[in-house]
């Protein structure tokens, strides 16, 4: 299902993947200690601007700084909006 959603300039939407659960010990992680996620999985891009090339393409995995970009509600799920500068990292 495609999202009716079209980010305009150098604007990115970004799934943001779910939190980790637990620790790499086994260690359960309460939901009131989860960390904001910084990975998510690109779901749409703008065209850039004439002085920015989009770098970014739909479904790559990036990462991205613990407070960038908007929260958004679309179809019953969450996104960031946010800019491609606010990308740290394609992984």
């Amino acid at each position: 299902m495609a999202l009716n959603i079209r980010p305009l300039s150098d604007r990115v939407l970004i799934e943001p993947l779910p939190a980790e659960t637990k620790t790499a010990s086994g260690i359960f992680i309460p939901d009131t200690a989860k960390e904001k996620p910084q990975k998510g999985i690109v779901v749409a891009f703008g065209k850039g601007t004439k002085d920015h090339e989009m770098t970014v393409k739909l479904g790559d995995t990036v990462l991205y700084g613990k407070y960038a970009g908007t929260e958004l509600k679309l179809e019953g799920k969450d996104y960031l909006m946010m800019r491609e500068d606010d990308i740290l990292a394609i992984i």
